[in-house]
């Protein structure tokens, strides 16, 4: 397959929906000679912030002298977002070459064929092995034990923030969330580092980690950050402490940057030092992840899509936009928790320009109109997300800012309108400046 023809491959699988097992993914990665086994590994779980802490323990780890490859989802600009190494984003010839070695592999799956996240992470996982890295930081789709992930064998997991999301699949309560995530260890395991939770999380993961003989560091108790003056930190592991300049306002961005640090001191089994995590911090690029695109206003995109992830938002939201009050661009899914959402966005916005995102589970925006009406803000509804932005844009003004929010999906909707087409996948630039070395070329053309 050419990259074209991949990328229509791995799109149409969509159609088969989301099935949890095993199964299908331990034979694809039997019949793929069980790409990345043996490999230093990170795996990151949780509920929110795990794109954010796999980037920054990927970018740590290059940072420390390991060749390391990061698999994120979902992407916001296009596929090959998901799969980088040492900060560049995977070539088209390596994506075309990786994914046809799968597609070949598909007939040896039981049924004959994989769901959409199965084949894109079995790519992700031969890519990287192909390209011969040392160490792989791998983040979790949903949940974590029948997640299509859950096939290689991390000696390190970091659990990022837990809460109350995807129900229906994982649980109704902390505890069984929690326990879905943790799946991907065994009992006993003693990797664990579990970064920082909510006042009514904590007793529920903490009952999960028990109930499994789990052991490892945890924030507030093995680690921790300290903001200071200005841009400075200090950041505490059992290592020892190192202060850092790092422009991370929102407390939950420097928690997460605290298990990041974490992360990678126990794949590299020595404490980080100053340069190491400021040189990886400024490598970090985050789609949808809190970005800032200054302009003319200048627009804020966030994937918050579940009430935690917006009560962070909220939090953030004054601290990078100042007085100027945004005018929120919100779409969501059917299956969020719309009323804890907007409780947490409507304190912060001044008005909303709601619509529907291009998914097939996002919900009418009437309802969500209605929802913000009843909190005292100001909501239209504008068909078409680009529409929406538009007219968002208009009523800021020059000096005001746009907040995009509510839903991933809406974000791969808006993203290469705001970010310009011609932007949409550009790599940071190779370590050495050739994309060719980081990616080792010539393998993936054999």
């Amino acid at each position: 397959m050419d990259p074209a023809a991949a990328e229509r491959w791995i799109a149409g699988l969509d159609l088969m929906g989301m099935r949890f097992g095993l199964e299908r993914m331990n034979a694809l990665m039997e019949a793929l000679g069980q790409p990345c086994t043996g490999i230093p590994s990170v795996h990151v779980v949780g509920t929110n912030g795990k794109t954010s802490v796999a980037r920054m323990t990927a970018a740590f780890l290059s940072s420390a002298g390991m060749r390391t490859g990061v698999y994120t989802s979902p992407h916001i600009l296009g596929w090959r977002e998901r799969v980088e190494i040492d900060g560049v984003v995977m070539p088209p010839e390596a994506f075309a070459a990786a994914a046809t070695r799968v597609h070949a592999a598909v007939p040896r799956v039981p049924g004959g064929a994989v769901t959409q996240f199965e084949a894109m992470t079995a790519v992700a996982l031969d890519a990287l092995a192909a390209a011969g890295v040392e160490a792989v930081v791998v983040e979790a789709g949903l949940g974590g034990r029948l997640d299509a992930t859950n096939v290689i064998d991390a000696p390190v997991v970091a659990l990022s923030a837990v809460d109350l999301d995807h129900t229906a699949l994982l649980g109704e309560d902390v505890v069984s969330i929690a326990g879905e995530k943790l799946g991907v260890a065994p009992d006993g395991f003693t990797g664990l580092i579990v970064g920082a939770q909510g006042p009514a999380s904590l007793p529920g993961v903490r009952a999960a980690v028990d109930a499994r003989g789990m052991s490892g560091w945890w924030m507030g108790q093995d680690f921790d950050v300290e903001a200071g003056n200005g841009h400075s930190m200090t950041i505490r592991t059992p290592n020892g402490a190192l202060r850092v300049e790092a422009d991370l306002p929102a407390r939950w961005q420097r928690a997460n940057l605290a298990l990041a640090v974490a992360s990678a001191e126990q794949v590299i089994e020595r404490p980080l030092i100053p340069e190491e995590v400021e040189r990886g911090l400024a490598s970090v690029r985050n789609p949808g992840r809190l970005q800032v695109v200054h302009g003319e206003p200048t627009v804020v995109l966030d994937g918050a899509h579940n009430p935690a992830g917006a009560r962070a938002l909220a939090e953030a939201v004054p601290l990078i936009l100042g007085r100027v009050r945004p005018v929120a661009v919100i779409g969501m899914m059917a299956d969020k928790d719309a009323d804890g959402i907007l409780d947490a966005l409507a304190p912060v916005i001044r008005s909303a320009h709601v619509t529907r995102a291009s998914s097939g589970r996002a919900i009418r925006p009437e309802p969500i109109a209605r929802m913000l009406g009843e909190r005292g803000v100001q909501a239209d509804v504008v068909p078409g997300p680009a529409r929406a932005l538009e007219s968002a844009r208009a009523e800021a003004g020059p000096g005001g800012a746009v907040l995009v929010a509510g839903s991933l999906h809406l974000l791969s909707d808006l993203a290469p309108v705001v970010l310009g087409q011609s932007g949409t996948l550009a790599a940071a630039s190779a370590p050495d400046g050739d994309l060719a070395t980081v990616w080792r070329l010539d393998d993936f053309r054999k």
